[in-house]
């Protein structure tokens, strides 16, 4: 499934959180996404974008409107170079975290969106893909 349109946005200061926000909700409202599935989107994709800044030293995202056998989503892609995550499935866990958080990043993102991917590795960083379908 090739992409219809395409974005790229660094994330690399906590600044950059409010920026992806605002760019999210612009794809969304373009897409013709509900106020439900908007927000949901919108929260995904914040807690990913600070967990790109906190814990993978930044980054970038790439945001894709996809359309597939009728259907419209937007796929958000967060990538960094940090660490990695040494142990996915306890990082999806709630109630875990390295920093000070609340530990709902990782697994709330995935429950807001309808395909969640983590492709990582120690020491060459972390890509999180999230697609949200209307």
């Amino acid at each position: 499934m090739a992409p219809v349109r395409r974005e790229t946005l660094p994330v690399r200061h906590a600044d950059d959180v409010l920026r992806v926000r605002q760019l999210v909700r612009s794809w969304t409202l373009a897409c013709k996404f509900s106020l439900v599935d908007q927000t949901k989107l919108v929260t995904a994709a914040s807690e990913i974008a600070r967990n790109t800044v906190i814990y993978g030293g930044g980054g970038e995202l790439v945001v894709e409107a996809l359309e597939e056998r009728g259907r419209h989503g937007i796929r958000l892609s967060f990538s960094d170079r940090g660490p990695g995550i040494p142990d996915v499935e306890q990082a999806l866990r709630d109630g875990f975290t390295t920093g000070t958080g609340l530990g709902l990043g990782l697994g709330g993102a995935r429950r807001l969106v309808n395909e969640f991917a983590i492709e990582t590795q120690p020491g060459a960083g972390t890509t999180v893909r999230l697609t949200r379908w209307r």
